[in-house]
């Protein structure tokens, strides 16, 4: 028995909790362009997704002991491999997202240079650091180090199969843990095809397991004795997420939608803040968390920035061969959303100057400029998800990051202003920003990634990614006894006396 996985996820996420369920044996992972099967995968139940966790656990006690040097060869080996066998892994990914391949082949990219940056850096993020005990506990070595969880379950999205998820991956490996993987149900040959290369460089255990399936499968996962969960996907079923892993305490990660603004100053470069306009908003269809949805624009220069976003949109179009400029919609379901927020950004009284109503043509959708929208309608509110974009005018760019932060989501964002940048960029209610460019941040490795508000909380990526999968663990040795020793039921009466006037002494001036 099979079932069409077209349609069956809830925005961005693979991944709907459930509490109830009908799901089949198995199910087809489908070309959004052509309809046709890629592959059929097994729906894991709970018993399995334990069994994939009892597995990864026994797995991740040896992975630990390798030490940093030892997993740094193995991650080094598995990021050559991968870069080796991009163009077979971009093929995959333009199958079961219908993204154009060379969109594919960027996301694996920066997969790959991820990886690297992970493995390099682990031992100095993560290592063993000695700290300063203070003056009270100056007979105190103390240390801190950061150890991994255990086994780290990601759930992940179907935009951006590969780049997304090992985020979590990658950064989890590098710390010393094992994952149990659940990827979109519209993607799920991606994630075993990423299991199957790193089992080809560490063939001992099963360090990296996919489990397959649908809302059910995911739910398994948040309740499968996991040491964390790391969730992207929407907010709403991110709070599904939460909820199933508080019955256990779970710590979970989880990166939500957004609906990020960019904002174009009086003394912008317009035509760079068009470019970027455009490719944050129709790269990928609109398929990005982190894409241009919303542009504030100071009103001196509104005029001309239409017009040459206008411009560069109306040469765009959509399809299904490889040199194609934007995909199909990948999630159908996702098409109503896109027609509604243009129809009603139309009745409220804004104005298309580039597409309309007939710009929807499932499964795939011609680019959308819409202006004057209103700023409480839904193409402003909420995530569109797809080649749209709104532009509104603003009277100053300080007005423009007013509205910008108004909204409940808070993932990235974007400033153009050649004076101002980077004080803008501070006032975002953002994670994430970038000045004079767009979705930037994303490609520096080293640089933190998440959001606040309705967009999540937690980081990947970094310095901070690699923390996130560790628990901090504070050691203190005792090096000499100390003269003055309040802690214990042996001491004289005169020492907390003692201890006070020292205290004042050094810490009350």
């Amino acid at each position: 028995m099979t079932q069409t996985a077209r349609g069956s996820a809830e925005e961005h996420t693979g991944t709907v909790i459930s509490e109830t369920s009908s799901e089949p044996a198995d199910f087809d992972s489908l070309d959004p362009r052509t309809g046709e099967t890629v592959g059929t995968h097994p729906v894991h139940d709970q018993s399995r997704v334990q069994r994939a966790v009892d597995t990864a656990r026994t797995g991740q006690r040896w992975w630990e002991e390798l030490g940093f040097e030892g997993r740094k060869r193995r991650l080094d080996a598995w990021r050559r491999l991968l870069a080796a066998r991009l163009d077979e892994a971009a093929e995959l990914i333009s199958a079961e997202t219908g993204k154009p391949r060379d969109d594919a082949r960027l996301e694996l990219v920066l997969v790959v240079d991820h990886l690297h940056w992970a493995a390099a850096n682990a031992p100095k993020v993560l290592g063993r650091r000695r700290v300063s005990p203070g003056v009270l506990m100056s007979n105190q070595a103390a240390t801190v180090e950061y150890r991994p969880f255990g086994v780290v379950g990601v759930i992940g999205p179907w935009n951006y199969p590969a780049f997304t998820p090992m985020g979590s991956i990658a950064y989890a490996l590098a710390a010393g843990n094992a994952v149990v993987f659940k990827p979109s149900e519209l993607t799920p040959g991606v994630g075993e095809w990423l299991a199957s290369t790193f089992a080809e460089v560490v063939p001992e255990h099963p360090l990296l397991q996919v489990v397959t399936g649908f809302g059910e499968t995911g739910a398994a996962l948040c309740r499968a004795d996991t040491d964390k969960v790391a969730f992207t996907g929407s907010t709403e079923t991110g709070k599904r997420v939460m909820a199933a892993c508080s019955e256990s305490l779970t710590p979970v990660l989880v990166e939500c939608g957004g609906k990020d603004a960019l904002i174009v100053d009086s003394d912008a470069d317009l035509r760079a803040a068009a470019e970027a306009a455009v490719w944050g908003a129709v790269s990928n269809a609109g398929q990005t968390c982190i894409g241009v949805e919303r542009v504030y624009v100071v009103d001196s220069v509104a005029d001309r920035f239409v017009q040459l976003v206008s411009d560069r949109v109306e040469k765009l179009r959509p399809g299904g061969q490889p040199t194609a400029d934007l995909g199909p919609i990948t999630m159908s379901s996702q098409v109503d959303v896109i027609r509604e927020h243009i129809a009603e950004g139309a009745r409220r009284g804004g104005r298309a100057v580039v597409g309309g109503d007939d710009s929807v043509r499932p499964p795939y959708v011609d680019p959308v400029v819409l202006t004057d929208v209103p700023e409480d309608s839904a193409a402003v509110t909420e995530e569109t998800f797809g080649p749209t974009i709104v532009i509104n005018r603003v009277r100053t760019a300080d007005e423009g990051i007013e509205r910008a932060n108004a909204g409940r989501y808070g993932l990235g964002g974007t400033v153009f202003s050649r004076a101002r940048g980077n004080e803008l960029a501070r006032r975002m209610r953002s994670g994430m920003v970038a000045v004079n460019s767009v979705i930037s941040f994303a490609a520096v490795p080293a640089l933190p990634f998440g959001g606040v508000g309705d967009s999540g909380f937690g980081r990947i990526h970094g310095a901070d990614g690699l923390r996130e999968f560790t628990r901090a663990q504070a050691v203190t040795r005792t090096r000499f006894p100390m003269p003055i020793n309040p802690m214990t039921f042996g001491r004289s009466a005169r020492t907390v006396r003692r201890l006070v006037a020292l205290m004042r002494l050094v810490r009350g001036r």
